[in-house]
């Protein structure tokens, strides 16, 4: 296995990039993903990752020794502890990051059964937890607008804990357009609205818009829902967090489709 110790190698510096710019990582089309699970869960999709990078420890844990020994015919490379954390935001890096490019757009939205529309969704926490429970929830596609966060940065990836590699992700999509060629009901959150989430009916094709965590949805947007319903909150809050409300609302889907 190869050995970089310097930060000068020009690899480690395309790598830096990488880990710490949206651009550079939209030009290359490629990210970088943080440890054993969400590498597992990248191979399990079927998917083979373009390089693996570790430090020192990671050689002594049983788990990412089982990972290199499966991606045998992977090139792999060990960076010393001081530039491998450079790589990684964990506090305390676990020792595995794999170089994958970043997988192309799989479901056009006149063939998508149950998706998301986001719009805005700017903190990374939340895009992340959005994304993991589409995926749990068993959306085909996700599309984005462009002011949303970067959906292949490192803490959406976390967040996200593999659900990017259950779904169909299209980034900077031109949403009013998407819910026009949209061919099922597009649904949407409205403190306005008379009925009910629970009183909606979920089943079929469908899709979810949401907003922004401040602004909520545009007016172009939620014109172009067919239907607005209220999610009741008889508690004292005026409001839900983007990815909470996502999650209800998905999971509501769940239920009545089941």
């Amino acid at each position: 296995m190869k050995r970089i110790s310097s930060r000068d190698n020009p690899f480690f510096k395309s790598l830096h990039k990488l880990s710490s710019s949206a651009r550079e990582r939209r030009e290359a089309g490629q990210t970088l993903l943080d440890g054993a699970h969400l590498l597992r869960a990248f191979l399990d999709a079927g998917n083979k990752p373009l390089h693996l990078l570790v430090n020192e420890q990671a050689l002594q844990d049983a788990e990412i020794a089982s990972l290199l020994e499966t991606c045998a015919d992977v090139p792999q490379t060990q960076f010393d502890d001081g530039l491998f954390a450079q790589l990684s935001e964990l506090k305390t890096p676990n020792g595995l990051l794999a170089l994958i490019a970043v997988p192309p757009v799989k479901v056009a939205v006149e063939h998508s059964q149950f998706a998301l529309l986001l719009e805005d969704i700017q903190d990374p926490g939340n895009l992340g937890s959005i994304l993991r429970s589409a995926a749990a929830a068993g959306c085909d596609a996700v599309f984005m607008s462009q002011a949303c966060a970067d959906a292949w940065s490192p803490k959406v990836l976390r967040a996200a804990m593999g659900g990017h590699f259950a779904l169909s992700i299209a980034e900077s999509a031109d949403l009013p357009k998407v819910a026009a060629e949209f061919t099922g009901k597009i649904l949407c959150a409205s403190l306005q609205a008379d009925k009910s989430l629970y009183e909606s009916n979920l089943r079929g094709k469908l899709a979810f818009a949401i907003g922004n965590e401040g602004a909520g949805l545009s007016p172009a947007l939620l014109d172009a829902a067919q239907q607005h319903f209220i999610i009741p909150m008889p508690g004292k809050v005026e409001s839900l967090n983007a990815a909470a409300a996502a999650a209800v609302c998905l999971f509501e889907a769940v239920r009545q489709r089941s």
